[in-house]
């Protein structure tokens, strides 16, 4: 219904009344709610929609030109190529954009992270026209958010500051951006405004950041001194010792916890010292006549000194309390203590252990060099067993986490093995995306090659593949666009539910390069991968 009466100029005056009063205001009734007759309230609702959709605060009609907002900062960026600036209005959410639903061509919704990643990558900015439609996209996926916030560019930010809606903007770190906000922020802003800031601090001035939250450590609420803590993450490095050693202390259990993690990271700690000396006296090298072999004894109680470091009175996991204490310090650890008594890691997995207790030694083993980003464990816990059945846990998280230390190439030979040392039905395959996500786009020849191998055999076999989407989704973004013929080929053969999702696959790859060559532009350069 389109409202013919003009605004009056107290209706414009009034224009910035909340978007939530109106909306009260309209399911009550003026006369509950008397914040305008039915009419005006109705100007309002249109002028308020178009200044949250704009991000501009409409001023009154008899404002003196020059008087309003600021202009938006210049873009010096080049602007998308002509046939990219389509295809990004294509890509966002419209009335007018393909839906990407099951019988759509191509998956379009998993096509806009990737165009958002490869637009950014080269450098471009995003036309004026686009930028609302996509600080909305980004504001509904999250996972969009830092490239369609390079992407907008100065544009954005200036239109973030005068729509609540895009907020997020302000608060979103960008690769490379050494600004910081005012100072005044840090007292003023909000919590996550705060937690921007001091990310970025720590990654200018690491000490100045810890100072900074040392400072007023004790007057924030426990929820928000967890968060902030996660931000010392970042460049942890031995000079945090001392104030990670007094949060130990701390009245939250979470926050001691996070803390305690952190000190396990740095091998050098005192808290790492004191896990050591724990895990020696749990866990033994006893010579017999038939052989060296690990002895195991858990510690039989959580004393004051365990509490303090982090370890919990009782499992939350359902394990025996023992198990569990057992399980922590050896996670807390520094995984050459292992090495100075027993050997290198491939000898330590060696030695026989009783079977009551080998499973938990190997998945603390697993969590200690994830959290020190050991490879040379990762690395000899994953050929310990190829299967990942034992090496990490009995998950395929588990050694997908140990994969994410090892390099990107070295992770990728490991899974195309483990594809095609196994014969994937509904089940295994399913399993398989957690390693397939820990292994970067794109993915190298014999990878992507061991995937169109597993899935043609699950599909030989029958079975429903919308069973397979997370599978079928990653290989979207990391398959090269030269497997759309091999896909096409697997159609042919294929049940029609297979024929279908092998169709759209191809589909997506073969949008996938012409959307990179869009980017490129017609004299532009080669545009990069995507991810």
């Amino acid at each position: 219904m389109t409202n013919s009466v003009t605004p009056s100029a107290a209706t414009v005056q009034d224009a910035s009344t909340a978007w939530p009063d109106l909306v009260t205001a309209a399911l009550l009734g003026t006369d509950r709610r008397p914040l305008a007759t039915a009419p005006e309230l109705l100007d309002r609702a249109a002028l308020q929609a178009v200044r949250r959709r704009a991000g501009l605060r409409p001023g009154l009609p008899s404002a003196p030109t020059g008087t309003g907002d600021a202009e938006a900062p210049a873009d010096a960026r080049p602007p998308l190529p002509e046939a990219a600036a389509r295809r990004l209005a294509m890509l966002l959410p419209g009335p007018d954009a393909p839906s990407g639903g099951a019988g759509s061509l191509a998956n379009i919704s998993e096509l806009l992270p990737q165009y958002l990643t490869a637009a950014a990558g080269h450098g471009y900015r995003a036309p004026a026209a686009q930028v609302p439609p996509l600080l909305d996209a980004a504001r509904a996926r999250s996972e969009l958010r830092t490239d369609a916030v390079r992407l907008a560019g100065p544009l954005g930010r200036w239109l973030a500051e005068r729509n609540p809606d895009w907020r997020y903007v302000l608060r979103t770190p960008l690769p490379g951006d050494a600004d910081l906000p005012d100072e005044r922020l840090w007292q003023e802003g909000l919590f996550a405004e705060r937690v921007t800031h001091l990310t970025r601090l720590r990654r200018r001035d690491p000490a100045a950041a810890r100072e900074l939250l040392r400072s007023c450590w004790s007057q924030e609420r426990a929820e928000d001194r967890l968060l902030f803590l996660d931000a010392l993450q970042e460049r942890l490095s031995a000079e945090d010792e001392p104030f990670l050693e007094s949060v130990l202390s701390d009245r939250s259990k979470n926050v001691r916890l996070t803390a305690a993690e952190l000190l396990s990271t740095l091998p050098g700690s005192a808290l790492a010292l004191r896990m050591a000396e724990r895990a020696r006296t749990a866990v033994r090298l006893t010579v017999t006549a038939e052989g060296r072999r690990l002895t195991v004894r858990p510690p039989t109680a959580c004393d004051a000194a365990m509490l303090r470091d982090g370890i919990a009175a009782t499992s939350p996991t359902g394990r025996a309390d023992r198990a569990f204490w057992l399980g922590e310090i050896l996670a807390a650890t520094p995984l050459e203590t292992w090495q100075r008594g027993f050997g290198p890691p491939e000898a330590v997995l060696a030695l026989p252990v009783s079977d009551t207790w080998a499973a938990e030694l190997r998945e603390a083993w697993s969590r200690a060099a994830v959290r020190q980003n050991d490879s040379a464990w990762a690395r000899a816990l994953l050929a310990d067993d190829p299967s990942a059945d034992r090496a990490a846990g009995g998950t395929a998280g588990g050694a997908a986490r140990l994969l994410g230390v090892l390099a990107p190439a070295e992770r990728a030979r490991w899974t195309a093995a483990y594809l095609d040392r196994h014969d994937q039905d509904a089940h295994s395959l399913g399993e398989v995306f957690q390693l397939l996500v820990a292994c970067p786009a794109p993915w190298p020849e014999p990878l992507g090659d061991a995937v169109l191998r597993a899935l043609a055999r699950v599909s030989a076999g029958g079975g429903y593949p919308w069973s397979h989407s997370g599978v079928l989704g990653v290989a979207e973004r990391a398959l090269a666009p030269e497997a759309a013929e091999e896909l096409d080929a697997l159609a042919e053969g294929a049940g029609s539910a297979w024929a279908e999702m092998f169709t759209r696959l191809a589909a997506t790859l073969r949008l996938r390069a012409t959307m990179l060559t869009e980017l490129a532009g017609p004299t532009g350069p080669a545009a990069p991968s995507i991810p």
